[in-house]
């Protein structure tokens, strides 16, 4: 079994992306790893560079920003890393630049691969995630948070990214028939310095709407206001050992006060609903599992 990873990133450092965490996390099951380089405006290319590695090949790219409207560009630019994978490899790790994944979780992600490696029916691999907020010690329980998403695809050119790069569905807009892969990706994109966060918020609206819409939606402000959230929940287990050092380093303080979430009839409904089902009604899938 040969498997590939890829990611995109541009601007890592200008936006605090914890892109080298991303991928030091899943180099252990690659066997190469491609990552494709945006022009960027600081050291990215030499971040990059920067990992202990001779699995990582670059490619450069210049983003396409007319294609920003509705996150098509994440899509494009996803689609030209994954085409330039070679044939040899079957699987295909896809991880986003504040995305990880625990070392615990490594055995049964290599397990779920090489079981799955010679069923054509199965075209992914699906993952549970932890979407933490404000900061390290906080996680996303509410409707807001997605619950699972395709990250390990077969080496299958017919699978094309979806949308704003969220997930992948079949060139034809089909979705992958996928396995759980019983393992969890750890999404930090909600844990920066307020500051950091700020900037981040307005590069990432840039890549869905004009400027006309950023200059009337987006304030202009120096740090981001994380009170603006619903249901967390203190965490208590374990975070990637490649995450300690930011862990250690994060000085900003963020403090959740539940009394001030205030929940509508049906969405207070709905999360009842699903803490005693598991069932989440009107979740939108990108995937049938098998």
């Amino acid at each position: 079994m040969k498997v590939a990873g890829f990611t995109i990133i541009r601007n890592a450092l200008k936006y605090d992306y914890p892109v080298v965490e991303a991928i030091s996390s899943v180099l252990p099951l690659c066997d190469v790893f491609y990552v494709g380089l945006g022009n960027s405006d600081d050291d990215t290319r030499k971040l990059i560079l920067s990992i202990v590695t001779d699995k990582i090949k670059i490619i450069e790219s210049v983003w396409d920003d007319s294609l920003r409207v509705g996150g098509k560009l994440l899509a494009n630019e996803t689609n030209k890393v994954f085409d330039a994978i070679p044939s040899e490899y079957d699987w295909c790790f896809y991880i986003q630049s504040d995305e990880c994944v625990h070392e615990e979780d490594i055995p049964k992600i290599k397990e779920v691969m090489l079981a799955n490696k010679g069923d054509k029916n199965v075209q992914g691999l699906l993952f549970e995630y932890k979407h933490f907020y404000g900061h390290y010690k906080y996680i996303g329980v509410g409707r807001r948070w997605y619950k699972h998403e395709i990250r390990i695809i077969k080496n299958d050119k017919n699978i094309r990214s979806y949308k704003d790069a969220q997930g992948f569905r079949l060139v034809n807009g089909e979705k992958l028939k996928v396995k759980k892969s019983e393992a969890f990706i750890y999404h930090y994109g909600w844990v920066k310095s307020p500051k950091a966060q700020q900037a981040k918020q307005e590069n990432f609206h840039k890549m869905w709407h004009e400027d006309s819409w950023l200059e009337e939606n987006i304030k202009q402000v120096t740090e981001f206001d994380y009170s603006n959230i619903d249901l967390l929940d203190e965490y208590k287990g374990s975070h990637p050992k490649v995450f300690e050092q930011r862990i250690r380093l994060a000085d900003w303080t963020f403090v959740y006060n539940k009394s001030n979430v205030t929940m509508n009839l049906k969405y207070r409904f709905l999360f009842w609903l699903e803490n005693l089902t598991g069932w989440r009604l009107g979740e939108n899938k990108n995937y049938k599992i098998i």
